[in-house]
């Protein structure tokens, strides 16, 4: 037990020596410099940084911890059937919503319906029209204008 006592009162020391040899060079430098509140800048810079390691240490067991699979919203996964005009797109079958903007960008994709300038607007082709009702659609509204032929 003594020699463990002795073991610790060692390292302890240890851990403060660390930090005060790095002080030690900060105050040679700042008279160098000739700046007095460069001098009390200085330090509290270093001890910042220090207070900062301590918890980025515990961060990432953290994030290894939670390895739970999400889990989807109920709303997005219930089953809805599309109109005859969707249907031309993405079959007849209910499907969730999810699936239908997935089949949805993939039919936009096939016939590269895509505009080759502004990646965002999705020029309608015949079929599409019939859902978007106008020539060309963002990919932010298309959602929306594909929701109004679920049910």
């Amino acid at each position: 037990m003594a020699t463990a006592k002795k073991a610790a009162a060692k390292k302890a020391p240890a851990k403060k020596a660390a930090p005060a040899k790095k002080a030690a060079p900060a105050k040679k430098a700042a008279p160098a410099k000739k700046a007095a509140p460069a001098k009390k800048a200085a330090p509290a810079k270093k001890a910042a940084p220090a207070k900062k390691a301590a918890p980025a240490k515990k961060a990432p067991a953290k994030k290894a911890a939670p390895a739970k699979k999400r889990t989807p919203n109920a709303a997005f996964m219930k089953a809805l059937t599309p109109s005859a005009a969707l249907a031309a797109i993405v079959g007849s079958n209910p499907l969730p919503r999810t699936e239908v903007t997935k089949k949805v960008w993939d039919y936009i994709k096939k016939n590269k319906l895509q505009d080759s300038v502004n990646k965002r607007m999705i020029n309608a082709d015949a079929k599409l029209k019939e859902i978007f009702k106008k020539a060309q659609a963002s990919m932010f509204e298309m959602t929306k204008l594909v929701n109004d032929h679920l049910k």
